[in-house]
């Protein structure tokens, strides 16, 4: 197989990046172990891809939630998730008074189902508006890349490692 032109990996990169679930946590070593990218070319496509779809989460998830609430299986889904969301809002008002801080934190932990998709998620059910809850999503998928970024260097280290012993 040819390689790839760079672009085109940097494009790979920040795509896998823009992807929910897997977002920075995962393209950051897809961009180092599958691409050949060095560290900081890794970081950076992933966390561009990762911070694009933010602002359009936020600001508009609603309409696209009452577009597909339309029809009876999404409208399910939809009702459950935003009666779960606003019912954990409305009993908890530290998460109120801290937002920022809630919000960083989530996102910054680079855990399975937390991220900028889940935490521009959770800025919508706030009310937040993007003005308020874009800067602590943005620190903190900043801070969860710098966490991958260590993990992904430990790990290829630990690999050469092992390579070179064998």
């Amino acid at each position: 197989m040819a390689e790839l032109p760079l672009i085109i990996k940097y494009l790979l990169t920040a795509f896998v990046g823009m992807i929910p679930i897997i977002e920075l946590r995962g393209a950051i070593p897809v961009g180092v172990f599958t691409f050949h990218l060095n560290y900081i070319e890794s970081f950076l496509c992933s966390f561009i891809g990762n911070i694009i779809p933010i602002y359009f989460i936020i600001k508009y998830i609603r309409p696209l939630f009452d577009f597909f609430g339309r029809w009876k299986p999404f409208k399910i889904i939809i009702d459950w998730a935003s009666e779960r969301a606003t019912k954990k809002i409305d009993e908890s008002e530290k998460l109120q008074n801290f937002a920022a801080l809630g919000l960083f934190l989530f996102v910054a932990i680079p855990l399975p189902g937390t991220g900028a998709w889940v935490g521009s998620l959770i800025a919508n059910f706030l009310d937040l508006p993007p003005k308020k809850a874009i800067p602590p999503i943005l620190i903190g998928v900043l801070t969860a890349g710098i966490i991958v970024l260590t993990l992904t260097a430990i790990a290829n280290g630990g690999i050469q490692y092992l390579l070179q012993r064998g």
